[in-house]
C-alpha cells in the first residue's frame, strides 16, 4: 500500500520528515554559533599578532611572543567550550549554586596576598611570575547561570517584585559587583550589571522591577563617578574632546589617530604606525583602532557585522529555549558579550570615555577569552536543548 493511500504512513512520513526539518534547522543554529565563535577568535590571533608583534619584541619575547601566548589561551578555551556545549542543560541547572560560589571566593583571592593591580584596579591574582587570572571573568558566567536557574526555581512567584529582586539583585548581584567594585574596576561592573539586567529581562522579570534595578544602577554609577577625582577627570577630559594630549587624553587620540590613519580600506595587515608602542593596550582594550588602521573602515564594518549576526544567532536560541534558564542565560551571555563589544568600539572611536574593557573573543587575554569561550559552549548546550524541545512539540502537535 503507498503512502498516498494509508493515512497512518502519511502522518508518520510527515513526523519524520519535520523531525529531519528541525534537526536541521537547529544544526544550522548550532553550526552558526560554532562558526561565528571559531571566526571571531581566528581573527583575534591574527590581530593580536600584528597588533603585539612590535612590544613582544622589544620584550624579548620574539615577534610572535602575543600570539603563542593568546594561542595557548585559545587551546585551552576551545576544548572547554566543546565540554560545556556536550553538557545538558539539567548540568547547569543543578551546579548554578556551586558555580556561583566558586566565583564568589575567587574574586575574593584579589583581596589576598595573590592579589595585583593592574592599571590601578585590583582584579587580578597572580601565582608565581608565569600564571595570572582576573577572577571577574568568572564571575560573569557563574553569576548569569545562578541568576537563570534562581529564576527558574521561583518561576511561580515572579511577578511580586520582592521574589524578582530577592536574592537574585539583594543580596546575589550586589554582593558579586561590589567585590569587583572593591578593585577600584567600574568598566567590568558596568558590563556585570549590564549583563543581569539582560538575564532578567529576558528571564521575564516585570518591567516595574526592572526599573527600579535600573534606576539603583544609574545612580551608583553616578555616584562612583563623582566620588572618585581619577574617573571624573576621564570623563571631564573626554568631554573636552581629549584634548589633554601628554596625559589622560594620549590612549584616546592615538586610538582614533589609528583609525582615521586606516581610510576605507586600511594600511594592510602588519602596516599599523600605531603600534610602535604609541598606542597603550593596542593588543587589548585598543585592538579595534589597529583593525581600523590595517583593514580600514572595510575592516571594521565586517568585525561590527560579526557581532551583529551573533546577537540574531543568539536571540533565535532564546526565542527557541525550553524554559525560563535558558532564556535568561543566552540572553545575559548575548548582552555581556554584544554588549562589551559595542562598549569597547565606542570607547575607541570616541563615544565613550575609557573604561579599559576587552573586544571580546578577539582582544589578548587569558582568562576572558576562556571565559567568553566558556559562555558560548553554554548556549550552544542550550541552543541544542532548545532544538529537542522544539522537536517535541512539534512532534506532540502532530500526533493530537
Amino acid at each position: 500500500m503507498s503512502a498516498g493511500s494509508n493515512p497512518g504512513a502519511f502522518g508518520a512520513q510527515t513526523r519524520i520528515s519535520l523531525g529531519a526539518s528541525l534537526r536541521a534547522g537547529t544544526d544550522r543554529t548550532v553550526a552558526a554559533l560554532y562558526a561565528i565563535t571559531l571566526l571571531l577568535v581566528g581573527f583575534g590571533l591574527i590581530m593580536v599578532l600584528s597588533a603585539s608583534s612590535i612590544t613582544s619584541y622589544v620584550a624579548g619575547q620574539g615577534f610572535f611572543g602575543g600570539l603563542w601566548r593568546q594561542a595557548t589561551f585559545a587551546l585551552i578555551g576551545l576544548p572547554l567550550m566543546l565540554l560545556a556545549a556536550a553538557m545538558p542543560v539539567t548540568f547547569w541547572k543543578r551546579w548554578a549554586w556551586w558555580l556561583f560560589g566558586i566565583g564568589l571566593f575567587l574574586q575574593l583571592l584579589v583581596f589576598t596576598p595573590l592579589g595585583v593591580e593592574v592599571y590601578g584596579n585590583r582584579n587580578w591574582i597572580q601565582i608565581g611570575t608565569s600564571f595570572s587570572a582576573q577572577p571577574s571573568e568568572t564571575l560573569k558566567l557563574a553569576l548569569v547561570v545562578w541568576i537563570g536557574a534562581v529564576l527558574l526555581k521561583k518561576e511561580p512567584l515572579l511577578g511580586e517584585m520582592k521574589h524578582e529582586l530577592i536574592p537574585v539583585v539583594f543580596p546575589g548581584a550586589v554582593l558579586a559587583l561590589g567585590l569587583v567594585l572593591l578593585g577600584d574596576d567600574l568598566g567590568t561592573v558596568m558590563i556585570m550589571a549590564a549583563l543581569v539586567i539582560g538575564a532578567l529581562y529576558f528571564g521575564g522579570v516585570s518591567w516595574k522591577s526592572l526599573g527600579v534595578i535600573v534606576l539603583g544602577g544609574v545612580l551608583a554609577v553616578i555616584f562612583f563617578l563623582v566620588t572618585s577625582p581619577n574617573r571624573m577627570a576621564r570623563l571631564l577630559g573626554h568631554a573636552d574632546g581629549d584634548s589633554d594630549y601628554s596625559g589622560l587624553g594620549w590612549q584616546a587620540l592615538h586610538g582614533k589617530w589609528a583609525l582615521a590613519g586606516g581610510g576605507l580600506f586600511g594600511v594592510g595587515l602588519g602596516g599599523s604606525k600605531a603600534k610602535w608602542n604609541w598606542l597603550p593596550a593596542a593588543d587589548n582594550d585598543f585592538i579595534f583602532a589597529i583593525i581600523g588602521e590595517e583593514l580600514g573602515l572595510i575592516g571594521a564594518i565586517l568585525v561590527v557585522a560579526m557581532f551583529v549576526v551573533l546577537a540574531l544567532v543568539m536571540l533565535r536560541v532564546i526565542a527557541r529555549a525550553r524554559d525560563r534558564f535558558g532564556k535568561a542565560v543566552v540572553g545575559g551571555v548575548m548582552v555581556w558579550i554584544i554588549g562589551q563589544a559595542f562598549v569597547n568600539i565606542a570607547v575607541v572611536v570616541g563615544i565613550l570615555p575609557v573604561l579599559g574593557v576587552p573586544l571580546p573573543l578577539i582582544s589578548s587575554g587569558g582568562t576572558a577569552l576562556i571565559a567568553c569561550l566558556v559562555a558560548m559552549g553554554v548556549v550552544i548546550s542550550i541552543a541544542r536543548d532548545g532544538t529537542l524541545y522544539q522537536r517535541e512539540l512539534a512532534e506532540g502537535k502532530l500526533l493530537r
